[in-house]
């Protein structure tokens, strides 16, 4: 590739929502470009990594045996109804009527296709475990784009489809794709990534892994244990149970406590009292059933996590409107308190054995002091709804946990058979029996890939690419290209790289020393040769990395054989 032809506009103009490094240099260097919110055009070397990074993928899936494919884009309204997600799905899936006014949908995710693609020719046990890939684009219309590529509305995504006689048989393949995972991030040139544990989400069943680049830049927020090898995404993370103090009850009192509502206002009212021994109240509403009040009550010091709340509910849940209702917000507590077809109520794990506590009094301005369960109130089971905090202790070895934040780069699922029985695929067992096959799904954005290598790698002069995914290996600068005897070595060395399979970008361009260097340095290309009348005349070319790990001066008839050296290295 010839510099002066490239396509695609360097630039130090960098609108104010880019943040972070990998969207403002991935912008810098124009290597991609905003058509509309969420939805970029990738040039040419964001498009050549993006197929480099696809390339590892392939090699690796089809190592364990996955069989590439191809679903389509838009799909039938009927196929989401088998597996009942047209409704359940909310605004971020598009629906469209066609030009005979049938229902369609913009693919988001393809359980429903694989299914489909496989359920009539697949019957007996003896065509299983199978699993079938595609990388192609998808559409989801996502509230919050942010960051680049790393949340968009349309992405190129690899997903994967895998189908089983037995849920031993998915755990094993499973682990198979688990460890391919690791082996595809490391190759693509990342380091500081780790798997946790999940949630299912919209994609139902019962296990599921994150892989997650860690970073501060990042929105999913991890809990780790430095100690052992316990790591969960928060949506799902545990805790070693949290023991409240063993007291005498005391006398329950009610007490005027005015405008006091909030837990820090109510902690401050009565003498600064722990927030530990506060109940709260946090309430929702069912999703589609404003009548339907879901109260929940937790230890004051702790928070919601609405991912375990919706688990238990089995519902998707709203902030609550409590108007038209009895209930008095600022005042809420469990004393008196019945549930009811039109209330539900849930208790988090952190009251258990609480005693001598501050809740509300259910009446305006009121609260109760010296609340104790069982003689003050009765729950009859008790749920984890809570989120975990750098205060609470792992539950496998009970070391202080820690915080940290990722970008989330893969993810892996146990679907169980809530596809292929909804939409009535059957195999016969080797007992002669039918059955739903039980599925695994397996999900890499390479857009997100692109952006999580740029941020691991980025610095204040640019992008820098593991050799493994880089746009181009080589950037040949050449100074003084009106020099006849320069321009003649560089084109030279240009034609043997390329021939050797090199894949090289010539800077043709009549330009500055400088300006050349920033624009490789800009463009991340990991290995930088110049050719320069001072380096002509001892006969080398200077040869440097990227990272600054190498610089060199090479015999300019050895620099191809260096070069293809450093790119075995």
């Amino acid at each position: 590739m010839l510099m002066s032809k490239l396509v695609g506009e360097r630039t130090k103009t960098i609108p104010s929502e880019a943040v972070i490094k990998s969207h403002i240099m991935l912008l810098k260097a124009g290597f991609i470009k905003l058509v509309t919110n969420g939805v970029w055009t990738l040039s040419m070397p964001a498009k050549r990594i993006a197929e480099n990074i696809q390339r590892i993928i392939r090699e690796e899936m089809d190592s364990i045996g996955g069989q590439e494919c191809l679903f389509p884009v838009v799909m039938p309204r009927d196929l989401w109804e088998e597996s009942g997600r047209f409704n359940s799905i909310g605004d971020e899936m598009v629906r469209f009527k066609d030009r005979n006014d049938r229902d369609l949908v913009l693919g988001m995710t393809h359980e429903e296709a694989a299914v489909h693609f496989v359920r009539d020719s697949v019957k007996s046990y003896q065509q299983l475990p199978f699993m079938i890939y595609q990388i192609q684009t998808k559409f989801r219309d996502e509230a919050r784009s942010r960051g680049g590529l790393i949340r968009v509305r349309e992405f190129t995504m690899k997903d994967g489809y895998s189908f089983h006689e037995t849920q031993d048989d998915l755990a094993d393949y499973y682990e198979k794709v688990y460890e391919a995972y690791f082996r595809i991030f490391s190759r693509i040139g990342l380091k500081n990534f780790i798997a946790v544990k999940s949630d299912t989400g919209m994609m139902g069943g019962s296990i599921a892994h994150e892989y997650m680049l860690l970073t501060d830049v990042g929105e999913d927020t991890l809990i780790i244990c430095p100690n052992c090898d316990y790591k969960a995404n928060m949506e799902v993370a545990e805790c070693k149970p949290r023991i409240n103090e063993i007291e005498d009850s005391l006398q329950l009192e009610e007490v005027f406590t005015g405008s006091a509502k909030e837990i820090k206002e109510v902690s401050s009212f009565l003498g600064e009292i722990s927030e530990k021994k506060i109940i709260k109240a946090v309430c929702y509403n069912i999703k589609g059933d404003s009548d339907k009040t879901v109260l929940c009550f937790i230890r004051g010091d702790l928070e919601i996590n609405e991912a375990k709340l919706k688990k238990v509910l089995k519902a998707e849940i709203v902030p609550a409107n409590l108007s038209g209702t009895s209930i008095v917000p600022g005042n809420i507590g469990p004393v008196k308190l019945e549930e009811s077809s039109k209330l539900i109520m849930i208790y988090d794990k952190s009251l258990m054995n609480c005693r001598n506590m501050v809740c509300g009094a259910n009446k305006e301005g009121y609260h109760l002091i010296n609340v104790c369960l069982d003689r003050d109130f009765y729950v009859p089971e008790f749920h984890d709804i809570s989120k975990v905090n750098d205060q609470d202790f792992c539950p496998k070895c009970g070391a202080r946990l820690k915080i940290n934040n990722g970008i989330e780069i893969g993810n892996i699922f146990q679907l169980g058979t809530k596809y292929t029985k909804s939409m009535e695929m059957k195999v016969l067992n080797r007992d002669g029996k039918e059955i739903n096959p039980i599925m695994g799904c397996y999900g890499i954005g390479i857009g997100r890939a692109i952006s999580a290598i740029a941020e691991e790698y980025a610095d204040d002069k640019g992008l820098n690419w593991p050799i493994s995914v880089a746009p181009w290996k080589v950037y040949i600068c050449a100074l003084r290209i009106d020099n006849q005897n320069i321009l003649l070595k560089a084109n030279d060395l240009y034609d043997k790289l390329s021939k050797a399979g090199v894949e090289t970008i010539f800077d043709d361009r009549e330009a500055s020393p400088g300006f050349k260097f920033a624009d490789c340095d800009l463009m991340g290309i990991p290995i930088r040769l110049v050719i320069s009348p001072r380096s002509l005349e001892k006969n080398v070319v200077e040869l440097q990395k990227r990272d600054g790990s190498l610089k060199e001066e090479v015999p300019y008839e050895k620099c191809v054989e260096r070069i293809i050296q450093l790119c075995r290295e």
